[in-house]
């Protein structure tokens, strides 16, 4: 399947403006920057292990695709949503439980780069990943 592998951050583009319409404290947000993560993806039909791996936190997600579950961010807030695939794009919608606001995320391989973006409350941001 296209996304399985090894993924390791490689540079970000706004994301700390993302963070701060998150409302991720600068302390945390200044961290987040330079988290190291490294996520490893394992498709079997419609079914997703996520392993995510950073200076902070290791955490395994199992998912199916169109199936809610729910999940919590490393600074804590907790979301409930699910993804879908969109074409050769894998699509999440997240509502967050805290305020009911929507969270969106996508990832897609560009090149030999794996795009993953976020949109919320008109703030959009993105994290690319290398092969590692």
């Amino acid at each position: 399947m296209t996304f399985n592998g090894t993924w390791k951050v490689d540079r970000s583009e706004n994301y700390e403006k993302f963070m701060e319409e998150m409302g991720i404290n600068m302390v945390k947000r200044k961290l987040a920057s330079h988290d190291n993560l490294k996520i490893t993806l394992e498709q079997t039909g419609d079914k997703f292990h996520v392993k995510e791996v950073s200076t902070f936190r290791t955490l395994d997600i199992n998912f199916t695709l169109g199936v809610t579950f729910d999940y919590a961010l490393a600074d804590g807030t907790e979301l409930s949503g699910s993804w879908v695939m969109e074409g050769d794009m894998l699509k999440g919608t997240f509502t967050r439980k805290d305020n009911g606001k929507v969270l969106t995320t996508t990832r897609k391989i560009i090149s030999d780069e794996l795009v993953q973006s976020y949109s919320y409350e008109g703030v959009e941001a993105k994290r690319i990943f290398k092969r590692g």
